[in-house]
C-alpha cells in the first residue's frame, strides 16, 4: 500500500508521491489582462478601449514583447492560488520564504494531530535501516505529543474548571491550550495543507530557483507540478518559465548542476506534452 497505518491507527507515514496540488482558481484571461496592461504602457490607448483588438496572435505577441524587454511588472496583475497536499513542515519552512505570496497553513494550534501523516525522503524510505530509525523517531515524536497534550489537558480542565467555566466550555478550552504547547514536540516530516497566491511575475521568479536541480527535492517536485499547472492555463505567459537554464545561462555559477542540457530537456518535453493534450 501507498502508506502503512501503525498500532494504533492513527499513525501514517507518506512516501513520495504523495503530493497532491491542485489549481483551485486563476484570473480569467490572464494573458488577455498582461496584454492589456503592456498596451497600455507602449501605447496611446485609454483604458476604456486596452482590451479591444487582441486577439490571440496580438495578446501572445504582446507577451512575448514583455519577456523579451525583461518588463515584468505588467504580469503581477494576474494570479494563481493553488491547493497543496501531502508536503512537510521542512518545505513550508522554505515556500514562506517567498515573500510576494499569500498563504493559509492549516495549524497546528487549532487541528490536533490525532491523524498524524509524516513525510519519509527518497533517500531515507529507500534504505531498510535507515528507514527504521526514521520510523521509530516519528512514532517517539508522535507518542511524546499525545501524552504531553493528555497531561496538559487534564491540567488545564482542572484549572478551568476550578475557576468556575463550565465543563464542556473547559474541556474545549483545555484542549486548544493542550495541542498549543505539545505541537513543539512535532518534527519537521509533519504533513501540512495550504492554500497559496502568487502572481506571475512571482511564481516566474519562483519556478526559477526552485525547479532547478539544486533546490531541495520536495520543493523541486512541488515546484515542477505549479509550474506544469501554470503552462497549462497560460502557455505564452509561462512559454520561458522554468529554472534559469531554460531562457539563457545557468544563474548558479561554480554551483551549477552542470547539466542544463537534460533539464532544458525536461521542461521541453514538459511543455510538449501538455500543448499535445491541448489540440
Amino acid at each position: 500500500t501507498d502508506s502503512e497505518k501503525y498500532s494504533d491507527g492513527k499513525l501514517k507515514r507518506t512516501p513520495e508521491g504523495e503530493l497532491n496540488v491542485t489549481l483551485i482558481e486563476y484570473t480569467p484571461n490572464p494573458e488577455k489582462i498582461v496584454a492589456a496592461a503592456a498596451k497600455l504602457c507602449y501605447s496611446d490607448s485609454g483604458c476604456e478601449n486596452i482590451m479591444e483588438g487582441l486577439d490571440n496572435d496580438k495578446t501572445a505577441a504582446f507577451v512575448k514583447m514583455l519577456s523579451d524587454m525583461g518588463h515584468e511588472s505588467p504580469i503581477e496583475h494576474v494570479s494563481f492560488t493553488f491547493g497543496i497536499e501531502g508536503v512537510s513542515r521542512a518545505l513550508l519552512a522554505q515556500i514562506t520564504r517567498h515573500r510576494h505570496a499569500s498563504f493559509s497553513v492549516q495549524s497546528q494550534r487549532y487541528v490536533k494531530k490525532d491523524n498524524f501523516v509524516y513525510i519519509i525522503p527518497p533517500a531515507i524510505s529507500e534504505d531498510k535501516e535507515i528507514n527504521r530509525l526514521y520510523t521509530e523517531a516519528m512514532e517517539n515524536s508522535y507518542k511524546a505529543y499525545n501524552k504531553i497534550s493528555d497531561k496538559l489537558f487534564e491540567k488545564y480542565s482542572a484549572e478551568l474548571e476550578k475557576s468556575g467555566i463550565s465543563g464542556n466550555s473547559a474541556r474545549s478550552k483545555a484542549e486548544k491550550m493542550a495541542i498549543e504547547d505539545a505541537r513543539f514536540v512535532l518534527p519537521n516530516a509533519c504533513e501540512t495543507k495550504m492554500v497559496v497566491t502568487m502572481n506571475a511575475r512571482s511564481l516566474i521568479n519562483f519556478f526559477r530557483l526552485r525547479c532547478c536541480n539544486r533546490a531541495q527535492w520536495e520543493i523541486r517536485a512541488l515546484a515542477d507540478e505549479m509550474f506544469k499547472l501554470c503552462y497549462k492555463a497560460a502557455p505564452s505567459l509561462f512559454s520561458c518559465a522554468g529554472p534559469s537554464c531554460c531562457a539563457g545561462q545557468c544563474s548558479e555559477g561554480k554551483m551549477t548542476c552542470g547539466k542544463s542540457g537534460n533539464v532544458r530537456q525536461k521542461f521541453n518535453k514538459i511543455k510538449e506534452d501538455i500543448d499535445r493534450k491541448r489540440q
